[in-house]
């Protein structure tokens, strides 16, 4: 078997680096693995479970081996949606299939939105868009205290009011500002601010990710099969929540897959899924159309 090879790519603001790695099987269409912030690196685990496809991943601009070169503090799903579409025609393999989580099925979303030409099948799982959901106002809310938290206070504090957001049941009260703030000891994490202001999750990704309204119109008319997606156990959850009205939106069935947000990770990042029943899932989605 061919070894994995990296590969660097100038986009517009941002030099990216992308990894193929070379299937068993008969030739057939890439498939290509996208998170956000999250780097390639957290889709080790659930590409192995792909080792008879071409399999691509790659680091978001700003994110790991991947520079920013604009020098912008903050990025919008429309510029990653640009790179992923520069990287897939960089490919040269025609229509990929596509498997994006979080953040990075945000992106997906803008990218089959402007050139659905380059996706055959989008499997969109726990996109988080604030526009969506009932709570629409609350939860932009808190993503742009979760910013501001950053900005002002550095990565602890911030990220427990991150991991209070991801973690909470049900919708956001008007009133959640007058909330206590999580202790950021509690998650065992740093109350100190060391004066670093460089994650691309809370400072580079917060909001633009959170604020993207998907573009239902084009998303329905593109060429795309899009599949949306969330984990059994996200029930409840913001992430979750805006799955459900993301397919809603698009008039589709929601896809129920094992586990949780991090359903596929098998150890990457010290969390645990079900990368194996996710995997399974996930073919079966990807494969839906073949009859």
């Amino acid at each position: 078997m061919a070894e994995t090879g990296t590969r660097t790519l100038d986009t517009t603001g941002a030099t990216l680096r992308y990894d193929v790695r070379p299937g068993t099987g008969p030739d057939g269409r890439p498939l290509l693995l996208i998170g956000s912030p999250m780097d390639a690196s957290g889709f080790t685990t659930l590409a192995s479970h792909f080792a008879d496809r071409t399999v691509v991943t790659y680091d978001p601009r700003g994110v790991a081996r991947s520079e920013r070169t604009d020098g912008a503090a903050e990025t919008l799903p429309e510029e990653h949606a640009d790179d992923l579409a520069r990287l897939i025609e960089a490919l040269g393999a025609g229509p990929v299939d596509v498997f994006a989580s979080s953040g990075g099925a945000v992106n997906a979303l803008a990218l089959v939105a402007r050139r659905g030409d380059l996706v055959h099948t989008l499997v969109a799982h726990e996109p988080p868009t604030a526009q969506v959901v009932p709570d629409r106002e609350a939860v932009l809310g808190v993503c742009a205290d979760v910013h501001a938290t950053y900005l002002r206070d550095g990565w602890g504090p911030a990220m427990a009011k991150f991991l209070a957001l991801t973690m909470r049941q049900g919708e956001f009260p008007a009133d959640w500002a007058d909330e206590p703030a999580p202790d950021p000891a509690a998650f065992g994490l740093p109350a100190e601010d060391d004066g670093s202001r460089g994650d691309p999750l809370l400072g580079q990704n917060m909001r633009g990710c959170t604020s993207y309204l998907p573009d239902f119109p084009a998303l329905r008319s593109a060429p795309t099969r899009i599949v949306v997606a969330a984990g059994k156990e996200s029930e409840g959850t913001f992430a979750a929540r805006a799955a459900v009205a993301v397919a809603e939106g698009l008039g589709t069935p929601l896809a129920a897959f094992p586990s949780h947000h991090g359903g596929f990770l098998g150890g990457e990042f010290g969390q645990h899924g079900a990368p194996a029943e996710f995997a399974e899932v996930l073919r079966a989605a990807l494969d839906g159309d073949r009859g």
